[in-house]
């Protein structure tokens, strides 16, 4: 998937311009980068346009994932966007719902196992049947 396609689909996902899908998925991007592992991370990037690659930097000097709750993700992503936590949440499951369509084979699957159980109202958007997601 071509970077612009992506950003465009997150922006209609969110009900925002290009311009602000494109902040919401690095603040999104950013956070998910730091709740991976440094591996899972660099798998990940692996299989998204080139201008993503760098909002997905696994931490330099660990291999460990910092952990944290679903609640912590959404309010790093509010802070990092700028936006408030309903709209972070929106953001962030527009962006893993596009983050399922852009990649292939089990690595969303790799990525999802690495999130615990509250995770689960921002990921499930993205595990639905295709034909449900489509908008």
């Amino acid at each position: 998937m071509h970077y612009l396609t992506f950003v465009d689909r997150v922006a209609r996902r969110t009900g925002t311009s290009d311009d602000r899908a494109a902040q919401l998925t690095t603040a999104t991007l950013e956070t998910l980068a730091e709740r991976l592992t440094g591996g899972e991370v660099l798998d990940l990037a692996a299989q998204l346009p080139k201008p993503l690659w760098g909002m997905l930097k696994p931490h330099p000097r660990t291999e460990a994932a910092d952990r944290f709750g679903a609640a912590e993700f959404v309010a790093r992503v509010a802070q990092r966007a700028g936006c408030d936590e309903n709209v972070a949440r929106d953001a962030v499951r527009g962006v893993f719902t596009t983050l399922r369509e852009a990649i292939t084979g089990g690595e969303f699957q790799d990525v999802v196992v690495q999130l615990p159980r509250d995770y689960r109202d921002l990921v499930e958007p993205a595990l639905a049947p295709a034909i449900a997601r489509r908008t």
